[in-house]
């Protein structure tokens, strides 16, 4: 497996991520309802104040992709999204995605890289709850109850920084997470 840039001139690799995305959260999210939508993301990920970038195997087949977009003049980056084809998954994809952008990052100057991770089917002790009440303690105290994804940035080194209560309705909050990238 190697990491590279998703480049816009090459449309069969844009065109796999866009499967990768679509088909990893069709039944999830209403994020990516059509693969055009998902195929728009894509696109929209490529550019000068971005980084997108794909895991792909000696077949040129896309394993897994991470976006990252510039915020706050350079210092913050949004880790947006991260995506690992579904057989490919618990194989270190993933990680090996965050540490390459973590080091675009750093790259490029980055202080901080931070994303959202919703919570949209009742996947932590955070959802289907008044947030409004406690709510430091209920982050502090917070469960994993579904496989949620914050366990894993919280072993990559993430820390959970807020949240938005209602963000996806009433009771499905989105957890926002954030690193200090080293120099």
């Amino acid at each position: 497996m190697k990491i590279i840039d998703l480049k816009r001139e090459n449309k069969e690799l844009i065109e796999q991520t866009a499967v990768l995305l679509y088909e990893s959260f069709k039944d999830i999210s209403p994020a990516w309802p059509t693969i055009e939508l998902a195929r728009d993301e894509v696109y929209a990920s490529i550019g000068e104040d971005k980084i997108s970038r794909i895991a792909i195997n000696h077949d040129n087949v896309v394993l897994g992709w991470i976006g990252g977009i510039s915020m706050y003049n350079g210092n913050v980056w949004e880790l947006h999204p991260l995506v690992v084809k579904e057989e490919y998954r618990g194989r270190g994809i993933g990680k090996a995605l965050v540490n390459d952008l973590e080091e675009k990052v750093k790259e490029r100057g980055g202080l901080t890289i931070w994303l959202g991770t919703d919570d949209e089917d009742n996947s932590t002790s955070l959802s289907n709850t008044d947030l409004y009440e406690n709510l430091y303690e209920k982050i502090a105290n917070i469960r994993n109850l579904k496989r949620h994804p914050f366990t894993f940035y919280q072993k990559m080194g993430f820390i959970i920084v807020g949240v938005m209560p209602d963000a996806n309705g009433i009771g499905k909050p989105d957890i926002y997470m954030a690193k200090k990238v080293s120099k």
